[in-house]
């Protein structure tokens, strides 16, 4: 059973959304086990925001109080052959482990450990490597943010103007993603040992960076943030923009 941090705010919920249980593959109990730890990463962008000189596209400097994101479905696999995100579909996966969350688990993506990160909780799994991950990011249940699966909380500022600001989401996003990307490999487990896999989350992929240049693919599908600049309380639109990674590993992600 996954467990959750001091710092974290669960939801009730009658059932739990198990998108990444879709995929076929069959959950292996038998053989060597070790312990698969899960994480949550918005990166330098969440934990100290948008500045100078990765201002937003157009230029706003951002600093966030919070970033909310419910996340339920959570599963990782051990697939053969490595799951292709550009082609997508399910993985071809002979083992899966579910994170089983009893609810929807809501996190903020700014209160995190002394590694950067949002500590998610651990299973245990059979030995091998795990080199898929799929999850969703859903509309919270219940509580502050009832019936939002983002929300960005913070202030902008720009030529001496400062704006308060909470942007919220409604959509559901599924995401279904291959290895890790990054420093190092991340998802093998050995016979009583711990690995970890890490949700990541790109908001430079929601507001853009300067430092990027008009004419960068991040750029062109960005929303920047001169759209937001009244300030208050505001409804953001994320179809279409991949914000979940596996480090800077892509993902395949479908909106509804």
């Amino acid at each position: 059973m996954i467990t959750a941090s001091h710092h974290m705010k669960t939801f009730a919920l009658a059932a739990t959304l198990t998108f990444a249980a879709s995929s076929g593959a069959v959950t292996a109990q038998t053989g060597a086990q070790g312990t698969l730890s899960l994480f949550a990463n918005g990166e330098a962008l969440a934990t100290e925001g948008f500045l100078a000189p990765e201002l937003t596209r157009d230029g706003w400097e951002l600093r966030f109080d919070h970033v909310y994101v419910t996340l339920a479905g959570v599963s990782a696999f051990q697939t053969d052959p490595p799951y292709d995100a550009e082609a997508g579909g399910a993985p071809e996966a002979a083992v899966r482990v579910p994170f089983d969350m009893d609810t929807p688990m809501t996190i903020d993506l700014t209160d995190t450990g002394a590694d950067g990160r949002v500590f998610l909780g651990e299973v245990a799994a059979p030995e091998g490597h795990y080199n898929a991950i799929a999850w969703s990011v859903v509309p919270a249940p219940s509580g502050d943010w009832t019936g939002h699966a983002m929300v960005l909380i913070g202030t902008a500022a720009k030529d001496g103007e400062s704006v308060a600001f909470t942007l919220t989401s409604s959509g559901t996003q599924d995401y279904v993603c291959g290895e890790y990307v990054g420093e190092e490999r991340k998802g093998f487990v050995t016979a009583n040992g711990t690995a970890d896999l890490e949700l990541t989350f790109h908001l430079d992929h929601v507001f853009g960076r300067l430092d990027k240049g008009p004419e960068d693919a991040m750029n062109t599908g960005a929303l920047g943030f001169d759209r937001f600049s009244s300030g208050g309380t505001q409804a953001i639109n994320l179809a279409g923009l991949h914000i979940g990674h596996v480090g800077e590993g892509h993902c395949a992600v479908t909106h509804r």
